[in-house]
């Protein structure tokens, strides 16, 4: 009677290999929530590929130092909200993370899950699925180059450039000029006019100065609600409206009530 030989047992180099793969990427998301940028160049392989399949691109380590600089949030502002924990499976390990930046009374969320690929301590392969809700479409299967592609931006980087909009917003006030504009908020944010325009227009569905207008009739209220006593026209001066016609066409269409009847308590 003749025996097989017994096959080896494989299993524990697999969970090795898991584990393995396991550190490396939550190294690797420590980096990113440190927000330090050489830490997270330093996982990746040197034949690494960055797959964004949000804008349809492919990313090779000379092209990671940019993308990365440009998706880590500045100034303290909000950053990646992680909705699971890191799961591996041999080589390979998954993480699903969401960015919720509340912006004139919306919500602008961002959700993406990427697949890594580690090779021998290092990150070979990413592949990033993101959406943007509600409001901002993903790109349109049938056009050439998505909005955001021609912008040069990701889902992770409109993420970024939400929540320090919002953080410039309520740290600065700078709605309290009635002479601010687009330009300007672009020179002090660092991002271009069409950048900020494409965030607000397709995740908020609204204008540069609609935003302004809701940042304004948002600083008004929190003066009335708090018992302020002055003139409503000289509030509505004071918050950085410059016509009251407008100032009170606002103001109705966002309580439905008129200043003297909203101070009244309706």
């Amino acid at each position: 009677m003749t025996h097989s030989a017994a096959l080896p047992d494989t299993s524990d180099d697999g969970a090795a290999l898991t584990e393995a793969t396991r550190a490396t990427v939550t190294r690797y998301h420590a980096a990113w929530k440190a927000r330090d940028l050489a830490a997270i160049l330093g996982c990746y392989d040197p034949e690494v590929v960055y797959i964004d399949h949000y804008r349809g691109l492919s990313l090779r380590l000379g092209d990671l130092g940019a993308y990365v600089a440009r998706s880590l949030p500045r100034d303290g502002a909000p950053f990646l909200d992680h909705i699971d924990r890191i799961r591996a499976d041999g080589d390979t390990a998954f993480i699903q993370y969401q960015i919720v930046v509340p912006m004139a009374g919306r919500l602008a969320e961002f959700h993406a899950s990427e697949a890594i690929t580690v090779r021998s301590g290092l990150i070979l392969r990413i592949r990033e699925y993101a959406t943007l809700t509600p409001g901002a479409p993903g790109p349109d299967r049938h056009a050439a180059r998505p909005p955001a592609e021609r912008l040069g931006l990701s889902a992770r980087q409109l993420g970024s450039i939400a929540a320090e909009l919002d953080a410039y917003f309520e740290r600065r006030k700078p709605y309290l000029d009635p002479e601010l504009d687009l330009p300007r908020v672009a020179a002090e944010t660092g991002y271009t006019r069409n950048q900020i325009s494409f965030l607000l227009n397709q995740v908020l569905g609204m204008s540069f100065y609609q935003y302004l207008t809701h940042k304004r009739l948002q600083h008004l209220l929190a003066a009335l609600d708090r018992g302020h006593e002055g003139r409503i026209d000289t509030l509505a001066f004071d918050a950085g409206f410059n016509s009251l016609s407008a100032f009170y066409r606002a103001f109705r269409r966002a309580t439905g009530l008129s200043p003297s009847a909203y101070t009244r308590g309706g």
